[in-house]
C-alpha cells in the first residue's frame, strides 16, 4: 500500500490524534526500526528496537470496520515483532477509544500505565492515554 492511501485511511479514522500526513507516514516507514503491514483497507505501523516493540498507529477504514482486518493486522505484528527479536510490546491508545481498548484485550494487552492529557482534540479537550503492554 502506497503511504498516500495510508494517509487518506488515517485521515478516515482519527481526530484524536491527528491523521498522518504522507510525509508522516513516509518519515516514520524511513526508520531501519520501523515496518508497516497493509490489508486491503487497513494498515499497521510498528517498530521493534533493542527487544522491544511499539504499535505505532492502526487504522482501518470505517467502512470496512468489523470485518476482522484489525485482528489480523495486530496478530501479523506480533508476530513480526518476534520474528525481528522483540520479547515486549507496548502501545498507547486514546482512553475513549473503547473498540480499540477491546482489539488490544482480545490479543492479549493488559494495562501498563496512563499518560494524563497525552492527546488534545480539535476543539482543545485534553484525552488521556492509555499505555497497554504485553510479553511475546
Amino acid at each position: 500500500m502506497h503511504p498516500a492511501e495510508m494517509a487518506v485511511i488515517h485521515a478516515a479514522c482519527f481526530t484524536t490524534p491527528p491523521p498522518w500526513s504522507e510525509a508522516e507516514i513516509v518519515q516514520t516507514l524511513d526508520s531501519p526500526f520501523a515496518f508497516a503491514l497493509t490489508e486491503q483497507s487497513g494498515f499497521l505501523i510498528g517498530r521493534v528496537v533493542a527487544g522491544e516493540a511499539e504499535l505505532i498507529t492502526l487504522a482501518v477504514h470505517p467502512a470496512a470496520r468489523r470485518q476482522g482486518i484489525g485482528g489480523r493486522l495486530v496478530a501479523q505484528f506480533l508476530a513480526e515483532a518476534a520474528g525481528r527479536g522483540a520479547e515486549s510490546v507496548f502501545l498507547e491508545v486514546a482512553a475513549d477509544n473503547l473498540p480499540a481498548q477491546n482489539l488490544y484485550a482480545s490479543k492479549g494487552f493488559e494495562p501498563k500505565g496512563k499518560r494524563r492529557s497525552y492527546y488534545r482534540t480539535p476543539d482543545g479537550a485534553r484525552v488521556d492515554a492509555l499505555v497497554l503492554g504485553r510479553v511475546l
